[in-house]
């Protein structure tokens, strides 16, 4: 898939990290996402649609409490949950609806808090 070059695209995220290896290990589990290594040796990811990538950093604190949130898209926001728990990550804020779409919130393994949103049918 050809990723579309666009002025203003979100493109890249760098996601802290304690051991690269386990949260990666995670993100591939819960969420699909490919993994690779990059060629200065880093571990990278690119999500399922290809459009975004990003690596993991150590030695930058989790963002544990939300300024800037990002939410990935899932077809059942529920069983993705189930997902995280069974992964080693855990609940942050409920399943709900929000208008037309259906959010929740999650902590990673390390404590980042990520968003869900599932369009609601």
């Amino acid at each position: 898939m050809a990723v579309a070059r666009a002025e203003g695209k979100i493109c890249y995220l760098e996601i802290p990290a304690k051991d690269v290896a386990q949260s990666a290990d995670f993100y591939r589990r819960v969420f699909g996402w490919s993994i690779r290594k990059r060629g200065d040796g880093a571990t990278a990811f690119d999500d399922t649609t290809g459009q975004v990538s990003g690596s993991w950093v150590i030695g930058r604190a989790p963002a544990t409490t939300p300024g800037m949130l990002v939410y990935i898209m899932v077809e059942n926001v529920a069983a993705v949950l189930d997902a995280v728990v069974a992964n080693g990550g855990a609940l942050a804020e409920p399943v709900s609806a929000k208008g037309p779409t259906i959010i929740a919130r999650f902590r990673d393994p390390v404590g980042n808090v990520v968003g869900l949103y599932q369009e609601s049918s």
